[in-house]
């Protein structure tokens, strides 16, 4: 009995050190806006948001850093340190918080052009992958979401079929017309 009570200490003892060893992953987040300087020997980049911010961003250059990044965005991403399209609207992926934001990734959105609206979720079609969205001039749309959606939610980047809203929620959806139908680009919890 002593025996293995002891060697369950010892198994938990040597889980409790592995964990503590592990680097810490931080959260990536996202936010879409203009690329509107990028400086590779200062390693920053200025981004001007959709919220009228411009703000500085390091870029995450360094190896030993660790994010919790979804891994389908991911593969869908540059690498902040690869990206070159100053002047691109883009969804930008980054950690830290606003006074001190490191941008892990970049997606270009391409040419456009865009739509970003602010309202209140008055359907969200989990099943259908649809939102709809009443702006405050009262005007109602509704945007399809796919694979390609990313979402911004309580934890992060996520993939767009994976985000939820309910009814009530303010939401900003930033869209661009896809065949004729409103194709949400971004979605983010307000």
């Amino acid at each position: 009995m002593r025996r293995s009570f002891l060697c369950a200490c010892a198994f938990t003892g040597c889980l409790g050190l592995a964990a503590a060893s592990l680097p810490a992953q931080e959260v990536v987040h996202a936010l879409t806006g203009t690329v509107s300087a990028i400086n590779s020997v200062a390693k920053t980049m200025i981004v001007f948001q959709d919220n009228g911010s411009q703000d500085l961003f390091a870029d995450a250059s360094s190896p030993k850093m660790h994010f919790d990044f979804d891994k389908k965005i991911e593969a869908e991403t540059t690498p902040a340190v690869a990206f070159n399209q100053k002047g691109a609207y883009a969804i930008v992926f980054y950690v830290g918080e606003a006074d001190s934001r490191t941008v892990v990734a970049l997606k270009s959105l391409g040419a456009g052009p865009f739509t970003s609206t602010v309202g209140t979720v008055k359907k969200f079609d989990s099943h259908d992958h649809s939102i709809s969205v009443e702006d405050p001039s009262g005007a109602m749309q509704t945007f399809k979401i796919d694979a390609q959606t990313v979402a911004e939610g309580a934890f992060g980047a996520e993939e767009g079929i994976k985000f939820h809203a309910n009814k009530g929620d303010q939401v900003r959806v930033v869209s661009s017309k896809v065949n004729g139908t409103p194709m949400a680009l971004f979605l983010r919890e307000m």
